[in-house]
């Protein structure tokens, strides 16, 4: 009697065979744990707060008959739209100076520093390594009526009363923020501008181009996607923070975040926090898609 093999361990062998060849299932099997954190991370809150926002809230409860009730409100009611706008003004301004300051630093450590560059790294980040609540403090009382800023002023006599613009208002917010996520910009733009081959800057100026010609055809556009990953990795955080404007933005400086945590927090309109957190995302999603596509056509234009 001639004996069949048995067709477990041959499937086991083809599969383990196949998996070694392909390098896509090994790829796949690198990411998994990864993958996994990112959907029970991220995806699973998401979709929950998708849901939640089709609640309503009823007394103490919550009413979970599905509803747009929430979106109609938040796409109605003015004070919504104002703050989401300030938001994104606030937010943009941040960025813009944000970048504008850290490209010189990062480009000084590429191109002008060429031992101990990771110490240069290390100190320009260093004072980032502290709380974030303590710098947003640290920024209060320098910008204070009673502050560094006015006190040096009117020990000076430049100034006769104290400078009320600079705290409880939109321009501490900015301030602030540029300074508390200047980290997140200095380090994608030196990765892009260390990586500039250095050859291309000496050919330009071998053709006679002087450093500004050379620094716009040859620095900024090879550079532009540190600058890109900066202007997201300030922006898109920036746009929902709660905790600068509550601490130094006043009236005036109130932004959509303040209202999304007050949503969850004070008011216990948990389905109107989460209507107005999927709003937020949408409209950062869209004009991230719009910067990208009017970088590509700048880029194809240039090329």
């Amino acid at each position: 009697m001639v004996s069949v093999p048995d067709a477990a361990p041959v499937r086991r062998n083809r599969l383990t065979a196949w998996f070694r060849r392909s390098e896509a299932a090994q790829g796949y099997a690198l990411m998994s744990p990864t993958l996994v954190v990112l959907v029970v991370g991220i995806a699973v809150p998401l979709l929950i707060l998708i849901a939640m926002s089709m609640w309503t809230r009823d007394g103490f409860g919550f009413d979970m008959t599905p509803t747009f009730a929430n979106y109609e409100r938040a796409a109605t009611e003015p004070i919504f739209g104002t703050l989401l706008t300030r938001s994104f003004f606030v937010s943009g301004l941040a960025t813009f100076f944000t970048v504008l300051l850290c490209y010189p630093m990062a480009y000084y450590v590429a191109f002008h520093v060429h031992r101990n560059k990771m110490l240069w790294i290390v100190l320009m980040t260093l004072p980032f390594w502290t709380s974030y609540l303590l710098r947003v403090f640290a920024w209060r009382v320098i910008l204070g009526y009673e502050g560094v800023i006015n006190s040096a002023f009117l020990t000076a006599g430049w100034i006769e009363a104290p400078l009320e613009f600079l705290l409880y208002s939109q321009t501490a917010v900015i301030i602030t923020l540029a300074h508390a996520w200047a980290a997140f910009a200095i380090l994608p733009l030196y990765v892009s501008l260390e990586k500039i081959d250095k050859s291309l800057l000496e050919a330009a100026t071998d053709l006679g181009d002087g450093p500004f010609t050379r620094f716009m055809r040859i620095t900024l556009p090879l550079s532009m996607p540190g600058v890109i990953s900066a202007c997201f990795l300030i922006f898109i955080p920036t746009t929902g923070d709660y905790i600068t404007p509550a601490l130094l933005g006043g009236p005036d400086g109130v932004m959509i975040g303040n209202l999304i945590q007050l949503q969850f927090g004070p008011v216990n309109n948990w389905p109107m926090g989460s209507a107005l957190s999927i709003v937020l995302m949408a409209w950062i999603a869209a004009l991230a898609l719009v910067f990208l596509f009017l970088t590509r056509k700048a880029k194809d234009q240039l090329a």
